[in-house]
């Protein structure tokens, strides 16, 4: 596995950030990690970069220990904080030479890695304005190239798209779709729509403590409470009938001869109705299932401190 924790402790005083955190996240995985704010994530990330230490634990990139070869960690690893600090004053394609020195790149490497970052984040008609004049969006462009520059093995991005307007969020959303190929992803949002759109793999972390790791398709079955069926008859059906029925929960009906069908997770009721509607020589005339939503998933993981880790992708 590229990217790995066991074990994982930080404890601030008192608090514990996070609490016997394990996971691992493998070569051509992205890998969306969720939770509400001041859950552990930055401070996991943080970890994992070598930026600060872990109180117990260990974490590891490429099998190398973070905490025994912070040096050679860091070569493999491109990184983009949640705050995305850069020196404001130098220009673009300025900052992106300074960074590349920094990784021991020189001469024409250097010149090389630079342009065609330049070019693959979109930033040639920005790469000799001063950064204090770029947009947020551009800003995180240029962000996203330092952490790129030195073709890391792992992409580790706190909170890439916070604060950007929606074509903003596209761009950068791509952008990340497209450098992640052939690399290790972790990705950290409180946003649901990132996690959907860009992640195969989602880990979700509530007070500091891994509570399911999985598909979203997967963990929405498992965690997302249940699903609801609308159907609409040609006439009044009978809801105790319909209760009734393997897998449904509650039945409400509805104006119009529409009926609502709180059905358990993971179960198909749609051929039962369907034989309910020839048995009570009723016409369907609809039936809509309305899947469950990540936001519900987020809300029933998160909203207690319970730890329901699911099987890992």
């Amino acid at each position: 596995m590229s990217l790995s924790v066991q074990h994982l402790t930080k404890v601030y005083g008192s608090q514990k950030a996070v609490f016997d955190l394990t996971f691992s996240v493998g070569r051509g995985e992205i890998a969306g990690f969720l939770g509400p704010n001041g859950a552990g994530k930055s401070t996991t990330m943080k970890i994992l970069t070598g930026i600060i230490s872990a109180t117990s634990g260990r974490a590891f990139v490429n099998s190398l220990d973070v905490a025994e070869h912070p040096v050679q960690v860091k070569k493999l690893v491109g990184y983009l904080p949640e705050d995305n600090p850069q020196y404001a004053d130098l220009y673009v394609r300025e900052y992106l030479q300074f960074t590349g020195r920094l990784y021991g790149m020189h001469g024409k490497a250097l010149r090389h890695a630079v342009g065609g970052m330049i070019e693959r984040c979109g930033l040639e008609r920005e790469q000799n304005k001063k950064i204090e004049a770029l947009s947020k969006g551009y800003r995180q462009r240029v962000g996203l190239a330092q952490a790129l520059l030195h073709n890391p093995q792992v992409l580790i991005l706190d909170e890439p798209t916070t604060g950007l307007d929606p074509n903003q969020i596209i761009e950068i959303r791509n952008l990340i779709r497209e450098v992640s190929r052939d690399k290790t992803v972790l990705f950290s949002t409180h946003i649901l729509q990132e996690a959907e759109a860009l992640c195969n793999r989602v880990l979700v972390i509530n007070r500091g403590r891994l509570v399911a790791d999985g598909t979203l398709k997967d963990l929405k079955a498992q965690f997302g409470g249940y699903t609801v069926l609308h159907v609409l008859f040609n006439e009044p059906a009978d809801v105790q009938r319909l209760s009734a029925l393997p897998g449904v929960k509650q039945v409400v009906a509805l104006d119009g001869g529409t009926y609502q069908l709180q059905v358990q997770p993971g179960v198909d009721v749609r051929p039962e109705v369907f034989k309910f509607a020839a048995e009570a020589r009723l016409t369907l005339l609809e039936m809509r299932q309305q899947e469950n939503t990540l936001e519900e998933l987020f809300r029933n993981l998160t909203q207690n401190n319970k730890t329901h880790v699911g099987a890992s992708a």
